[in-house]
């Protein structure tokens, strides 16, 4: 039997995320399920539930909160991006532009990996690159496939609408041309977790005189096979 870890508080909170863990449940159903005395286990679930380790559901019961699936997709990241540099760098090869992989942040989305093109006019965007959420196509397929209350305030100042974000979900892929930043455009997919969920983008980006004012007629297919080919690495790792 676990005899704790010495911090007593953070054993108690664990105490509480292994009760919930078993699905939705009221303060006296955590009482139960943890042992802990009633005013404890509701000053845990409230400072928890602050962190959005522990969330409520419709009936006011204490669930899970959707930190834990961050945290998760988070872990999952070294994964994602042991398959990107081949994948990346395929891409860009197909393509001839930069390619990168997107990942969002809190209000904002970091290049997490990418493979620039060898020589000529490129547009670089280094890995840790913070850009903004309120434009690009990357943005737009971070933004898409969000929970409505999210998706409402990312797109309170965004260059794009809900119904551009409508027309990405109908499609699958994003572009956008001189959105972040005038005379680039781009083109991005998403990748997703083996549960289904969006926690990726994988874009190329260049000039748009080579990209034209449609770059995804140019490179859509071959932006939809790479974030194919880096979500199913991670449906593999997963069964393994």
């Amino acid at each position: 039997m676990d005899n704790g870890s010495g911090v007593g508080v953070l054993d108690k909170a664990a105490l509480v995320l292994a009760a919930l863990e078993a699905g939705p449940a009221t303060l006296a159903g955590l009482v139960a399920g943890t042992g802990l005395a009633r005013p404890t286990a509701h000053r845990l679930a409230v400072a928890l539930e602050h962190h959005r380790l522990v969330a409520r559901d419709m009936q006011g019961r204490f669930v899970l909160g959707p930190r834990l699936s961050e945290l998760s997709a988070a872990a999952g990241e070294d994964r994602l991006l042991a398959s990107a540099g081949p994948v990346l760098a395929r891409l860009r090869d197909i393509t001839g532009e930069s390619a990168q992989l997107w990942r969002r942040q809190g209000e904002h989305r970091v290049c997490v990996a990418a493979a620039e093109r060898p020589s000529g006019l490129r547009d670089t965007i280094p890995v840790g690159s913070q850009l903004t959420m309120n434009a690009g196509s990357a943005a737009q397929i971070l933004l898409a496939w969000e929970d409505p209350e999210r998706m409402h305030r990312g797109l309170q100042n965004a260059a794009f609408s809900a119904t551009a974000l409508s027309g990405i979900r109908r499609r699958g892929w994003s572009q956008s041309v001189g959105e972040r930043e005038q005379g680039v455009a781009s083109v991005s997919a998403p990748v997703r977790s083996p549960g289904g969920k969006v926690i990726a983008a994988v874009s190329v980006s260049g000039p748009l005189e080579r990209l034209s004012r449609q770059p995804g007629r140019m490179h859509a297919p071959a932006v939809l096979a790479a974030a194919d080919r880096l979500s199913e690495s991670l449906r593999r790792a997963a069964a393994e």
